[in-house]
């Protein structure tokens, strides 16, 4: 993803997914590969959103729920439930691998008019989402890209089902 410094959009070639009715993004550099829903071996005292680990050619990667990492309800697999693996922190032997459990994967593809911009409002909303690169549109939708760094640094809002501190 770049940044155009004329008009503050973010441009480049984008993975679309759903997550219920809603359109996200990720930018497609650090996606190494999409998997069909498997079964995840769980992590004991794991966090809510961490659903366990799985083997990515005898590796083990592990496999996040985007849904409680953004707050919203847990849901089952389906037919068209996919693992979104992406390569984060670095190259080579820095890097990490940790797979997104995601609704459904649409497409690669560019957003449209340009790519997505950060809200403008969103210190007028007293609002700063640090996961949110921006917001654009695709086929006339709006697609929230995700800021993949960030999407793993430091501790996580606390869900429902977990107490604040």
């Amino acid at each position: 993803m770049t940044v155009d410094p004329d008009h503050g959009m973010l441009d480049g070639t984008v993975i679309t997914f759903s997550l219920g009715e809603a359109l996200f993004a990720l930018p497609v550099a650090p996606v190494l590969e999409i998997l069909d829903a498997k079964p995840v071996a769980p992590v004991p005292r794991a966090p809510q959103h961490l659903l366990g680990l799985i083997d990515r050619r005898g590796a083990s990667v592990p496999v996040v729920d985007l849904r409680r990492m953004l707050g919203q309800p847990a849901r089952e697999d389906t037919f068209e439930t996919r693992i979104v693996v992406l390569r984060v922190g670095g190259q080579g032997a820095t890097a990490r691998r940790v797979g997104l459990r995601v609704d459904r994967v649409i497409e690669v593809t560019e957003l449209d008019e340009a790519g997505a911009a950060p809200l403008a409002e969103a210190e007028l909303l007293h609002w700063n989402e640090r996961m949110v690169a921006g917001v654009g549109r695709r086929g006339g939708r709006f697609v929230t890209l995700l800021e993949v760094s960030a999407l793993f640094e430091g501790r996580l809002a606390p869900t429902e089902e977990e107490p604040q501190s």
